[in-house]
């Protein structure tokens, strides 16, 4: 299907690594102008450079999403190269203290995640809006995650991180939808993928005493479809809510995770 994004201008938080540069490569394959902000330019550079020799136009910026002015600079930037600024991708983020429960999570952990999951969308929307308001044509996405609609026992400051992100979204959309600005939110399940099989596999099969391949399985049983996320299943989520094709839809929490979440 044509989803209709070419020479749109997208902004792509987190684009270097993993899902990050899966929702990249995808927007690149659409056709878009990118827009690839991060704190880390370098870890940036050899996938500008990939897509650069496919034809495809980057701008790289540094940015520190939980500092509002380095937020409203990239903005500046963005609109001073391009022109205007069609799409944000918020996929940046962290996962903040693990195995913790919430006494045992030191205010700062807490404090630390919140800033980036939350305060980081925030920032780059509040950035990025007035120029869509001013067009009468924006899409946003943010990526949160299923944690953020079930809760997670030792995972409290990601799961709140979350499902704040939920409300800023719906906060957002309903005061930009009278300016033709969709915001959504995209929730990945568990994504395979290094961190995956790595860590989180590996943890499960040394505590029941099984194989990683095991561990996986176990996972992936428990999901209506039987299998596990991958970055393209999200990348390909974050490239529909941002296109025309799902131009009536806005406010909503889309989870990504084979029919866990919602079912």
């Amino acid at each position: 299907m044509d989803m209709m994004l070419q020479g749109r201008v997208a902004a792509i938080t987190g684009p270097a690594k993993g899902m990050g540069a899966s929702v990249t490569r995808a927007f690149a394959e659409e056709g878009c102008l990118l827009a690839l902000l991060a704190r880390d330019t370098g870890a940036v550079e050899p996938l500008a450079a990939e897509l650069r020799r496919d034809g495809r136009e980057c701008l790289i910026l540094p940015v520190d999403l939980t500092r509002s002015e380095e937020c409203e600079r990239a903005a500046e930037r963005m609109l001073s190269a391009f022109g205007q600024i069609d799409i944000l991708v918020n996929v940046a983020g962290g996962s903040g203290p693990v195995g913790k429960s919430g006494v045992e999570t030191d205010p700062a952990e807490f404090d630390e995640i919140v800033a980036l999951n939350m305060g980081g969308p925030f920032n780059m929307i509040r950035a990025v809006l007035p120029a869509m308001m001013a067009r009468r044509y924006g899409k946003i996405v943010n990526v949160g995650g299923t944690f953020g609609m079930r809760g997670r026992a030792g995972r409290l400051g990601y799961s709140a991180s979350k499902w704040g992100l939920r409300g800023l979204t719906k906060s957002f959309a309903l005061e930009a939808g009278p300016y033709n600005v969709n915001v959504n939110c995209v929730a990945p399940g568990m994504v395979d993928g290094p961190r995956f099989r790595d860590k989180v596999c590996a943890e499960m099969a040394q505590r029941l005493g099984i194989t990683p391949e095991e561990a996986a399985a176990r996972h992936a049983a428990d999901y209506a479809l039987g299998r596990i996320t991958t970055d393209r299943d999200v990348a390909q989520a974050c490239v529909f809510l941002a296109s025309d094709v799902s131009r009536q839809i806005t406010g909503v929490d889309l989870p990504v995770d084979g029919g866990w979440a919602a079912l």
